[in-house]
Formats: C-alpha cells, sequence, structure tokens
C-alpha cells in the first residue's frame, strides 16, 4: 500500500482533531480539553515554528487521513515544565495554554535567533494513527522518513517524543535513539526502571540531546543533530521559492502557488544564481552570467543547485544572518553521525 503525505491544511483540522479524540489511550487524555483541540491546532497553523503533516493511503481520491504528526519549537522554560516531577500530558496542556494566550511555541523572531545561535528545542506534540492502522508498519516508516527529512538543517539542541500510547510504539521509539526522561534524577536515560505497561498509563518523556548524541551518534533520530551553518543566506521568499521547486514545480507553477508573476520568479531565480557565484562558485564553475534564458546550460545550473539543497537543508531554514556572522558562544555541533506568548504570524528577521 503506497503511502504518502502532504502539510496539514484548514480544511484537515477538524478531522485529524476526530482522530485523536477517538484514539482509544491518546483521546482521554485530553479529557474536556479535546473540545478545544481543533481550534488550537487552526491557531498554530498560522506560524512558521512547526511541523504539521498528515499521511494517507494513496488508494483512491477520498484516502482518508492515516496518521497525524504535529511537532512544535518551544521555549527552554517548557522544557524546564515538562521535566519537572510529577510530569503532566503535553497534549491537554498545550491546547490549553495557546487558546488563554500563552503558548510556549517560539514566536517567529525567537525560532530564527535560536536556529542562528544556541539551539531549538524540538517537541513531537502528536502522532496519532486513525483507528485500524495501528499496526501498519510500512506507514509508521515512512513517518519515521518524513520526521527527519522535515526537521533536517536546524540547529537543535534537544528532541523531546510524543507521549506514547502503546508498549509497541514504546520500544519502537526506543530503538529509534530516544531515552526516558528520570524524574528524579534529572535526565535521560537509556531503558526504563519499571514494565513498560506501566509507563504508557501515565505522562512520561522520552528524548536526546545534543550533547549525548556526541557520545552515542549511531541512532537515527540522532542525525538531525548534524549541523553545518548555511553558506548562502537565501532571502524569505527566495527559500519558498526554492523549496517549491524542490518538488518540481515550473516557473508557472511557482508563480501560481507563490501569488506572484511569471517576470518575478525570473528575477528571483537570477536573484539565485548570483548569490551562488558569490559564495558557493564551485556550484557554477563556467559561472554562465544568471540574465541569459535558461538555456541547457542553465538547466545545469538550476539542476547542480537543486541536488545540493536537497543534502544542504539548513540553506533553507531561516537564520540571521547577522547572529551567524558573530563568533559562536558555544560550541556548534560537531557531526560525528553517519551521513512566550500568542502564536501570531509574526514575521521572520531574514532579509526579503
Amino acid at each position: 500500500m503506497p503511502v504518502r503525505h502532504r502539510p496539514m491544511e484548514p480544511r484537515d483540522v477538524g478531522e485529524c482533531a476526530e482522530i485523536v479524540a477517538k484514539h482509544p489511550v491518546i483521546g482521554p487524555r485530553y479529557g474536556s480539553r479535546i473540545k478545544g483541540l481543533s481550534g488550537a491546532w487552526r491557531r498554530l497553523l498560522t506560524c512558521e515554528p512547526k511541523s504539521m503533516i498528515v499521511f494517507y493511503a494513496d488508494d483512491g481520491p477520498r484516502s482518508p487521513i492515516c496518521f497525524v504528526g504535529v511537532s512544535i519549537f518551544v521555549t527552554d522554560d517548557f522544557v524546564r515544565e515538562l521535566k519537572a516531577p510529577p510530569g503532566f500530558w503535553m497534549g491537554p496542556e498545550l491546547v490549553k495554554r495557546i487558546l488563554r494566550g500563552d503558548s510556549p511555541v517560539l514566536l517567529e523572531s525567537q525560532f530564527v535567533e535560536a536556529n542562528s545561535r544556541g539551539g531549538l528545542n524540538l517537541v513531537v506534540w502528536e502522532g496519532c494513527f486513525r483507528s485500524g492502522f495501528e499496526t501498519n508498519s510500512e506507514i509508521l516508516g515512512h513517518v519515521m522518513t518524513t520526521f527527519i527529512e522535515d526537521h533536517a538543517g536546524y540547529l537543535l539542541k534537544e528532541i523531546i517524543s510524543s507521549q506514547i500510547e502503546s508498549v509497541e510504539r514504546l520500544r519502537w521509539a526506543l530503538g529509534a535513539g530516544t531515552g526516558p526522561w528520570n524524574y528524579v534524577a534529572g535526565c535521560y536515560q537509556k531503558s526504563f526502571t519499571m514494565p513498560l505497561e506501566r509507563i504508557v498509563e501515565k505522562p512520561h518523556l522520552l528524548g536526546t540531546t545534543r550533547e549525548m548524541e556526541r557520545t552515542d551518534p549511531w541512532s537515527r533520530i540522532g542525525s538531525l543533530f548534524d549541523y553545518r551553518p548555511p553558506r548562502c543566506g537565501f532571502s524569505r521568499s527566495e527559500r519558498r521559492m526554492l523549496l517549491a521547486a524542490l518538488q518540481g514545480e515550473t516557473d508557472e507553477k511557482l508563480s501560481r502557488e507563490l501569488d506572484v508573476s511569471v517576470p518575478t520568479i525570473k528575477k528571483m531565480w537570477i536573484s539565485v544564481y548570483r548569490r551562488i557565484d558569490d559564495r558557493l562558485p564551485e556550484l557554477n564553475p563556467n559561472r554562465s552570467e544568471p540574465e541569459v534564458e535558461m538555456t541547457q546550460r542553465g538547466k545545469e545550473k538550476k539542476r547542480h543547485l537543486l541536488n545540493y539543497l536537497r543534502k544542504h537543508p539548513e540553506e533553507l531554514r531561516p537564520v540571521s544572518q547577522k547572529l551567524l556572522s558573530k563568533p559562536p558562544a558555544t560550541d556548534r555541533p560537531s557531526g560525528k553521525h553517519r551521513s512566550q506568548r500568542n502564536v501570531t504570524g509574526a514575521q521572520d528577521s531574514s532579509p526579503d
């Protein structure tokens, strides 16, 4: 069964919230807060520091959503609260805070700053199967691959998993590289000290940090801590165009998707190529003039650029060039692996 995914859209929110509400384990954890889940997720859709993805079995035009994945970038204060004993269920607490205007999700200016210096806390709010798909390993494998692709290229310092609903998922999460948080010792461990069946019955945390992965760099999820600062410094609009171009869109489709004219798209390509010639000259040894129409040589240039971006997702993440140019206050990750308030639509601080 082929599995596909796409970003959550406003029309999906009601169905996604219903999937969570009807889950026999996850739904009851929300209690009365489940009524506010769709409202909280609609607010979340308007901000950048998040990933909201729906997965579906591609067996027809009306394929149902079979898995919902929501992750957010949060403040240090919220992470400290999560780790304080005795713990709490994240889902209903996030609903409450977002709806009352006290969201722990980073404002976009904070998001840009943390991704440029210091690092980000990534929290998986929810990963929920629609009833009947729980044992589908193909979906779970696709979810994991998508999660890594979607979060690669960020300067991460900690990853916290969703709170697991079954022993099978718990074992899978441990195998992927997360460890349980010991509320008494105040640290992540490699295994639980009580039966797994008891863990899913009460609030718990699974996660890993950049420092942990430096000492044990072979977990799959740990590859997300591999990081190199971006070299290109693309603007917000250029990043949007390049992300769409990676999906194979033509200039005409890019124009419709970004709601700008085709001549504007062409000018953006010219700006991108000039930046590449200046900062990544090895990608374009012939240094042909960017103003010329897209000849065969121009198509090769585009192909080389998109191939580079697939391998270097950090170039498409929002950063502050001003902060990147300053000497780091702390050590950057060394790459040892195998390969506050309201949720708002505040603009990021990168140049446009």
